[in-house]
């Protein structure tokens, strides 16, 4: 079982991945243990997955790896990430599923993905 996914983020970049995060899709952001809530980032969780985003200095998205994303009613999850600004690009290369690949407000590739019926 998996508990959570990390991501990273440049330094000072919370209040962008509180709105991307929270705002848009709609997790709420959880407390960091003190030791950890130091070194800046957010933890975020909702719709049964966890996200953490640490702060990297050197800081490069991750345009390959990403969190898969399951959920309900894909086209709503379209919709609003795209009137919020972010690119929504679909593709019917995963047998039994819709999907479609966006982005956090740092470039993070994030891809939500609903079974077929």
């Amino acid at each position: 079982m998996l508990h959570h996914v990390q991501l990273t983020c440049p330094p000072g970049s919370e209040p962008a991945l509180r709105d991307f995060y929270e705002g848009v899709l709609g997790l709420a952001e959880i407390p960091k243990p003190p030791a950890l809530a130091v070194r800046g980032g957010c933890w975020f969780r909702g719709h049964g997955i966890e996200l953490h985003l640490g702060v990297e200095a050197d800081f490069r998205p991750a345009r390959k790896a990403h969190p898969g994303l399951l959920v309900r009613d894909i086209d709503r999850w379209a919709k609003r990430l795209n009137e919020a600004g972010y690119p929504v690009a679909f593709d019917d290369d995963f047998p039994g599923m819709r999907r479609f690949y966006s982005e956090d407000p740092h470039g993070n590739r994030l891809e939500f993905l609903e079974p077929l019926p």
